[in-house]
């Protein structure tokens, strides 16, 4: 406990409190002028509340350890019932909002889940008694199921332009049909499954388009269509998250007293303790989150996310979510029908204990709100700009001043009796900047402000006119500015130099992020001498003003769709739009190695021995890297079109490569994946290739193409097999097809064909997996070979699941976002 303590001191220079203490200065008898004695006062009252929040952060963390050890206990004893205490019986009763995510059947015992990874499973205690205390009054959005089959999503890019068919709902009951037909057929929205008992087959039509799928002959008599399907007893847990969103994000990264650095990515905020190497995880949103704040209680955060929509087209409203960053729980959800399109800025104020909370919407007219945030009740409200807004702040002496900046403007705004009152910034002599990019607040209340000119302009305090000016500050501009506990202003922009200025802005010093990390995005404060930096390639990093900085989170940034896992070890690859190829392992959660390329990566595989692994691209050229080095091996060419699938036989013996050209291109391997000479090409298939996979003996090979159909092959010869005696009983040595007899359950009703883009199963063939393009993860049992089968569906994502896979030894699911270009590690529990 003392260790706690200590770290959370470093976080406050508590002498200077016991000076103030000892000084009577600010009494009647001083001989100070007024306003001094006044400012001093001011002083003095921060300080002790810094004090007051240094025992609360200390008593939150304590909190978080003992549950976190509880949390232990219950995995190891987890086949007996366990008798957890109950998280959020030991926090200050607040009326909390269940996040959204799925609620037990009445009777099981449990509470429903309120932030996927941060809750706990509690056999013993009863949901009723747990819930005792929850005031319902102050409950303002009902619980509602999450129903499979009703996924929403808004997609960005080529997936987001396809028409939708209305879902159905999983409540719908499939009806047999009246007329005298011997098999058993149902209707879904689009899709139609009928039963051949003769033949052996199921028959499913995906768009009107029928495909044929043949049962092993073992199942051919006992097989009933109708025969209801089991949910997984497994369950996934969000156990990691690997990016940060810093490319078109700011403000959005912090140190809380418990050590916890706090940033998003897609719709889950990650709170990271370095030093302990443990996440936790707040999953309460449904889309992409676009803004963050911390209470001045470093306890409470608001979080914002985008607009999005339903599979059936229905707008998702953006909203505003306050939540408890020890329990995770939800506290209250703000401006559900009243924001428009996305959340952009969010803060709290600084002088009335952050009882108000002003929010920046992306409408046309960016409004500006002002919200009692605990009574979740707006009290103002203003068309701020018609321009982008990139930031808004409260004074932190005056509850009733807000700045905000962005495009062509500064606006300083007072809040009188529910009216917001504009002043606009006069530049006067000063060339007025394109964009002012960032604001902050000085030790005496003066506002500080950065912009593209590279300039750093000072506006008085209650005033709207320039009182210094630091020309040229930086080159190019400014994106981030943070003031110090000490009064240290610290400036960071697209040059990648982070500059130190004293109280009279002279430059102290200055330190240059290697060109590898990007421009800085964001700065804040961390422990002691140490500085927090989001950058917009995506990198976190800490270090101090005097040496150098290293990456504590790093990912992608761009679309991502490659991913890997290596047959032995506990790693895995991934790799996307950004050219870049990265190497990750899942049990230190660290990159290994990343190495550029020089076009778009699309595909992966790991040679079954691991030493190397072969990359695909989009324009049809591949590559073979060595595992350990990362060592180019070879390179090859196939047409001219991306390459979805790179899939090594069992044996090692044979490459197989999908292309969108049609054709599977087959290269025999030799000396444990560094030799490749071409055998020829599989031709048959009408469209694009999805999905590969291999039998256990390496012989045949199955394909699924972008029009639904599944075609076999022999692909030491490239032909086609058509004979389904030989190709119904082969046993495959992976199943990640999305079509086949095996799998056609996980289709949900009204499916186009295409929204189910990655399926995987465990190696031990107890579990199916899918991605899907509502930014969902589905688990289901295998096999899923019973129409409308039932999963376990888990948000996290914000875009399309592009890919998904267990790890060797099936402990963890590694799953890819395409646009919120993050990766996601799941435990099976």
């Amino acid at each position: 406990m003392e260790d706690g303590f200590s770290s959370y001191s470093s976080l406050y220079d508590t002498s200077s409190l016991l000076q103030f203490c000892n000084d009577d200065s600010a009494s009647a008898a001083s001989s100070m002028e007024v306003t001094d004695r006044i400012a001093s006062l001011e002083q003095r009252v921060q300080m002790q509340e810094d004090e007051i929040q240094l025992l609360k952060s200390a008593l939150a963390d304590v909190v978080r350890r003992l549950n976190a050890s509880e949390e232990q206990q219950a995995m190891g004893s987890r086949r007996g019932p366990t008798k957890a205490r109950p998280m959020i019986a030991t926090l200050p009763l607040r009326p909390t909002v269940n996040n959204g995510t799925i609620l037990p059947k009445k009777g099981s015992g449990t509470l429903p889940s309120p932030s996927g990874s941060g809750s706990r499973k509690d056999n013993s205690t009863p949901a009723n008694k747990r819930f005792l205390y929850l005031p319902l009054s102050t409950v303002r959005r009902a619980n509602s199921n999450e129903h499979v089959g009703t996924l929403t999503r808004k997609d960005s890019g080529d997936k987001g332009n396809r028409t939708r068919a209305g879902s159905t709902g999983s409540n719908s009951s499939g009806k047999r049909s009246d007329s005298k037909q011997r098999d058993p057929v149902f209707n879904a929205g689009m899709r139609r499954v009928t039963h051949c008992k003769e033949e052996g087959y199921v028959k499913m039509y995906l768009k009107g388009r029928p495909i044929t799928m043949f049962m092993p002959k073992d199942q051919v008599d006992s097989y009933c269509l109708e025969a209801k399907a089991d949910l997984p007893s497994n369950k996934l847990k969000l156990d990691w998250v690997y990016g940060y969103r810093g490319r078109d994000c700011r403000s959005n990264l912090y140190l809380l007293p418990t050590g916890e650095t706090v940033y998003f990515i897609a719709s889950v905020v990650v709170l990271f303790n370095v030093d302990e190497q443990l996440q936790r995880h707040y999953t309460g949103h449904t889309d992409d989150i676009k803004c963050l704040a911390v209470h001045p209680d470093k306890i409470t955060i608001a979080t914002g996310q985008v607009a999005g929509t339903s599979s059936d087209g229905k707008q998702l409203a953006p909203h505003v979510r306050v939540w408890d960053s020890v329990s995770l729980n939800t506290l209250h959800v703000l401006g559900t029908g009243f924001f428009d399109r996305a959340l952009v800025c969010l803060a709290f104020s600084k002088s009335n204990g952050g009882n108000t909370l002003c929010v920046v919407d992306d409408s046309n007219d960016h409004v500006l709100s002002v919200w009692d945030w605990q009574r979740e009740d707006r009290l103002a409200e203003v068309k701020c700009s018609n321009e982008s807004v990139f930031a808004a702040d409260f004074h932190p002496t005056d509850c009733n001043v807000i700045v905000t900046c962005g495009k062509s403007h500064l606006y300083f705004w007072s809040l009188e009796k529910g009216m917001l009152i504009k002043k606009q910034g006069l530049f006067e002599k000063q060339e007025k900047p394109k964009f002012v990019l960032c604001v902050t607040f000085a030790e005496n209340g003066d506002a500080i402000t950065g912009d593209s000119s590279g300039n750093i302009l000072v506006w008085g305090k209650g005033t709207n006119r320039i009182s210094h000016v630091i020309q040229g500050a930086h080159e190019g501009s400014i994106f981030a500015l943070s003031t110090l506990r000490n009064g240290t202003l610290v400036s960071g922009g697209k040059d990648r130099r982070l500059v130190c200025w004293d109280s009279s802005y002279q430059q102290i010093q200055t330190v240059e992020v290697p060109e590898l990390f990007g421009p800085i995005r964001t700065i804040a404060e961390g422990r002691g001498e140490t500085v927090l930096i989001g950058t917009t390639k995506n990198f976190v990093l800490q270090g101090s003003l005097d040496g150098e900085f290293m990456p504590i989170t790093q990912g992608h940034t761009d679309e991502l769709w490659g991913l890997a896992v290596h047959p032995w070890k506990p790693q895995f690859l991934t790799c996307g739009y950004d050219r870049q190829v990265c190497l990750w392992d899942s049990s230190s959660h660290q990159l290994i190695w990343t190495k550029s390329m020089e076009d778009s990566a699309q595909s992966a595989g790991f040679h079954p021995s691991g030493a190397v692994v072969a990359i695909g691209t989009q324009t049809g050229r591949w590559l073979v890297l060595d595992t350990d080095s990362k060592d180019l091996v070879t390179v090859h060419t196939d047409g001219n079109e991306q390459l979805s699938v790179m899939s090594y036989g069992p044996d090692g013996n044979f490459l197989a490569i999908g292309s969108h050209d049609n054709y599977i291109y087959i290269y025999a391997v030799a000396e444990n994946g560094r030799k490749y000479s071409r055998v020829g090409k599989c031709s048959g298939h009408s469209s694009f290739i999805t999905h590969l996979d291999w039998s256990v003996d390496s012989q045949y090979l199955v394909s699924n193409s972008g029009d639904y159909e599944i075609l076999y092959w022999i692909p030491s010869v490239c032909k086609q097999v058509v004979s389904v005696e030989t190709t119904r009983d082969i046993e495959w040595a992976t199943y990640t097809c999305a079509l086949g007899f095996q799998v056609f359950g996980l289709w949900p009703d009204g499916s186009d064909g295409t929204d189910i883009n990655a399926v995987c199963r465990t190696n031990d063939k107890s579990l199916l997996v899918t991605g899907d393009d509502f930014g969902k993860v589905h688990l289901f049992s295998y096999p899923c070979s019973q129409f409308r089968a039932p999963s376990h569906a888990y948000g996290g994502h914000s875009s399309h699941v592009t890919n998904v896979t267990f790890l060797h030894d099936d402990s963890y699911l590694v799953s890819t976002g395409g646009k919120d270009m993050s990766v996601m590690q799941w435990r099976i529990v």
